[in-house]
C-alpha cells in the first residue's frame, strides 16, 4: 500500500490521476500471471492443497523430518527396525531416553500440512463440491488418528476455531470425530461416485471414488477394532457399519492405500544414502523361525555376518569396548538393510491384506458382516504373499510346528535373546480366541511392514507379537522395560505455545504426561 501511495502521490502531482485505486491494481497487474478464477475452472485453487496432504501423513522430504516423525520411534518400537548407531551416545528415543526436540515432528508435520491443508479445501468445498471436501476428510482421519495413537488427545474438533483455538479432545472424542467424519465423506462421495474433479491431485487411486469409499469402509473398520477393548458396544455398531456398506472394503491388491509421489521414499535415504537404520531383531526372530519367504522381498542378506538375513536388538546403548558411535555403526552397518522395492516412491499406509486380518479379529468378536476368521486369516496371507510376489502360501499356511527363532548377536554375544513366543502359523480351530488373536496380529504384522505406525499401535492395544525388549532402558523407571514403551509426551512447541490446552490435555489423558501412561485404547491384559 506504501508503494501504491507513492504512485498516486506522483501523479497527482503530474495532473495524470484520472482514474480509481482498482484501476491502478490493474494497470499494474501483470498479464501474464494466472488469476483466481482461472485457477478456479479447473479447482487448481484447491488442488494443489492436496499433495502436502499426501506427502505428510508421514513426510517425504526432507527425509530427516520423516526420520524424526516417526523413524526413530514407531519404526523402531513396533519391532521392525532400528538404529545401527546409538544416537547421542546411546541416550536417545531408541533406548527410552526421548529427545524432545526430535518428537515435535510427530505432531509439527501433520498440523501444518494436514491439518491446515484439510481446512482450506474445506471451507473451498464443503458446501459447492462436497467431494472435494470428502477426500480431503479421508486424508484427515488417516494421518490424524495415527498422531492421536502416539500422544492421546489432541487439537481435532476445535482445529481452526478461533474462540476454541488449541482446545484439546480426550482421545474418546477424537475416535468419535474421525468416525462422523467418515461417515460426511462416504456419504457425499456416494452421493455423486462418478465425478471426475479430482482425478488430477489424487496421488492414490487416479480419481477412483469407488477406491476412496472402499479406503473410508476399511480405515473405519480398522479404528473400530482399535476401540474394540475399551469400547466394544461403539466398536461394534462402527466395524458392522464398515462391514455392511454397499461398496465395501478393499479386496484386491490393486485396492491398497498407497501415496505415489515424484519424491523418493524417505526410507530409501535413511537406509541407502545414511546407513541409519537396519532389521530389527525381533523382526528376524519372526520371520526366520517361520521361515518366511517374503523376508528377501523385505530385507537384504547382511554383508558382514553369515545368513540370509541379520537384525539389531533394538534399545542398544553405546556398547563397551566402543570409543564412539561409528565406531559401534561400522560393525552393524552390515546386517540387513531393506530391499529396495520396499522403500520405491511409493508410500505403503495401509494393505488389502491388513483388511482382511481386521475382518479375521472382527469374526472372532462376532461382527455380523465379518465373515469366517480362519478364512479371513488365510487369505490375508495370501494376499500379503501375492503383493510381495512370494511364494508358498499354501504350505506356509499348513506350517503347525515353526514358531520364532532365538535371536544370536554375532558381534555382542550379550544381546542374544531367546524367543519370547511358541505360536505357530497354522489355524488352530481348537484354541482359544486368544491363541487365534496373536497369530491374527502377528501375521498381519508381518503384512503391514513397513508401516510401523500401525504396527506399534497393534503392539500396545493387543501385546502381540511378544517383540524383544530394549537392550537399556534409560527412562529413569518411567517405562516398564517388559511392558514398553506406550506413548510420547505432549511436546515442546505446545508446552511453550498453549499451555492452558496441554493442562487439559493432560487431565483428559488420565496419567502423567510420560512415556510410560496408556492411552485411552491401550487397556491392557487379555483380548478377550
Amino acid at each position: 500500500m506504501k508503494n501504491i501511495n507513492k504512485i498516486l502521490a506522483c501523479f497527482v502531482a503530474l495532473g495524470l490521476v484520472t482514474a480509481s485505486c482498482s484501476d491502478i491494481e490493474q494497470f499494474n497487474e501483470n498479464d501474464r500471471n494466472i488469476t483466481q478464477e482461472q485457477l478456479e475452472v479447473d479447482f487448481q485453487h484447491v488442488g494443489s492443497l492436496y499433495q502436502p496432504i499426501f506427502e505428510s501423513i508421514y513426510q517425504y522430504s526432507p527425509a530427516w523430518s520423516y526420520q524424526l516423525q516417526q523413524n526413530l520411534n514407531a519404526d523402531v518400537y513396533s519391532g521392525y527396525l532400528t538404529n545401527p548407531r546409538p544416537f547421542v551416545s546411546g541416550a536417545n528415543n531408541t533406548t527410552y531416553s526421548l529427545v524432545s526436540g526430535w518428537n515435535n515432528f510427530i505432531w509439527s508435520v501433520p498440523y501444518d500440512n494436514v491439518m491446515d491443508n484439510a481446512k482450506q479445501i474445506s471451507d473451498l468445498t464443503e458446501t459447492e463440491f462436497p467431494t472435494l471436501n470428502a477426500v480431503a476428510l479421508i486424508l484427515k482421519v488417516e494421518a490424524m488418528h495415527r498422531v492421536s495413537d502416539v500422544f492421546g488427545p489432541i487439537v481435532y474438533t476445535s482445529f481452526g476455531d478461533l474462540a476454541n483455538a488449541g482446545v484439546y479432545d480426550s482421545q474418546q472424542e477424537a475416535y468419535n470425530a474421525f468416525f462422523v467424519d467418515l461417515d460426511t465423506a462416504v456419504a457425499d462421495l456416494m452421493a455423486d461416485i462418478d465425478n471426475v474433479r479430482f482425478t488430477a491431485f489424487d496421488l492414490s487411486y487416479a480419481g477412483n471414488n469407488t477406491n476412496w469409499v472402499k479406503l473410508a469402509n476399511s480405515l473405519r473398520l480398522r479404528l473400530a477394532i482399535r476401540i474394540s477393548k475399551v469400547d466394544p458396544v461403539k466398536a461394534k455398531m462402527e466395524g458392522e457399519k464398515a462391514l455392511s456398506q454397499s461398496l465395501g472394503l478393499m479386496e484386491s491388491n490393486a485396492d491398497g492405500f498407497f501415496v505415489n509421489s515424484t519424491l523418493d521414499h524417505p526410507l530409501a535415504t535413511i537406509d541407502n544414502s545414511w546407513g541409519d537404520i537396519r532389521m530389527n531383531a525381533s523382526m528376524e526372530s519372526i520371520l526366520v523361525g517361520y521361515d518366511d519367504s517374503r523376508s528377501g522381498s523385505y530385507f537384504d542378506a547382511p554383508t558382514s555376518v553369515a545368513g540370509d538375513v541379520k537384525g539389531v536388538r533394538g534399545g542398544l546403548p553405546l556398547l563397551p569396548g566402543y570409543s564412539d558411535e561409528l565406531a559401534q555403526k561400522a560393525d552393524y552397518i552390515g546386517f540387513s538393510s531393506i530391499n529396495d522395492q520396499i522403500h520405491t516412491s511409493r508410500v505403503q499406509l495401509m494393505t488389502t491384506a491388513e483388511v482382511y486380518f481386521l475382518k479375521a479379529e472382527a469374526a472372532l468378536r462376532a461382527w455380523a458382516g465379518a465373515g469366517d476368521a480362519r478364512t479371513n486369516y488365510e487369505t490375508g496371507i495370501m494376499t500379503s504373499f501375492e503383493q510381495h510376489g512370494a511364494s508358498g502360501a499354501a504350505a506356509y499356511m499348513a506350517d503347525n510346528v515353526s514358531t520364532p527363532a532365538d535371536y544370536v548377536d554375532p558381534v555382542n554375544p550379550s544381546n542374544n535373546i531367546t524367543a519370547l513366543s511358541n505360536i505357530t502359523i497354522a489355524w488352530n480351530d481348537a484354541g482359544t480366541n486368544e491363541e487365534n488373536l496373536e497369530r491374527i496380529i502377528t501375521q498381519k504384522w508381518i503384512a503391514m511392514f513397513p508401516e510401523g505406525q500401525e504396527a506399534w499401535s497393534e503392539f500396545r492395544r493387543t501385546g502381540y507379537p511378544k517383540i524383544f525388549p530394549v537392550v537399556s532402558n534409560q527412562s529413569g523407571g518411567v517405562v516398564d522395560t517388559d511392558i514398553q514403551i506406550r506413548r510420547i509426551p505432549f511436546v515442546d512447541s505446545e508446552l511453550s505455545t498453549n499451555p492452558n490446552g496441554v493442562a487439559n490435555a493432560v487431565t483428559l489423558l488420565g496419567g502423567a504426561d510420560n512415556a510410560g501412561t496408556r492411552i485411552w485404547w491401550d487397556t491392557g491384559g487379555p483380548n478377550f
